[in-house]
């Protein structure tokens, strides 16, 4: 698999999105919080994901950018541990990605939860669907 990370990852509908808030379903690694739902989706990507900066933590536009870059470069280096596990189980899931650090955190440090938010994305998504 490549590490590319293209417009079919990026999760652009906003009835999509609202259906993830309406299930509540939820993984937290600080400084992230992943709400997510199990619904087929219209691409082929096994997974779409948005990524959330707030404002009310970072008032200034490219403070929030940045944080957004760094997240999207820490997802296309990991989602080679969540990719291959939903295309094994067939599944798709709509991810929103929510930045909850008041400070900029390193981005060696966001590489690792990040890893460790797809882990426990894994564990939660097999506790909830028995095979």
């Amino acid at each position: 698999m490549n590490e590319k990370f293209g417009k079919e990852y990026k999760l652009c509908s906003q009835k999509v999105i609202q259906s993830i808030f309406d299930e509540k379903k939820s993984v937290k690694a600080y400084p992230f919080l992943i709400h997510y739902s199990l619904i087929p989706l219209t691409s082929d990507a096994s997974f779409q994901i948005t990524v959330s900066a707030p404002k009310r933590n970072f008032k200034k536009a490219h403070d929030r950018n940045r944080i957004k870059r760094l997240m999207r470069e820490a997802i296309r280096k990991n989602k080679l541990i969540l990719e291959p596990f939903l295309l094994e189980n067939k599944k798709q899931v709509a991810l929103f990605m929510i930045y909850t650090a008041r400070e900029e955190i390193p981005y060696d440090i966001l590489f690792k939860k990040t890893t460790l938010l797809f882990t426990q994305l894994i564990k939660e998504i097999t506790n909830e669907t028995p095979n």
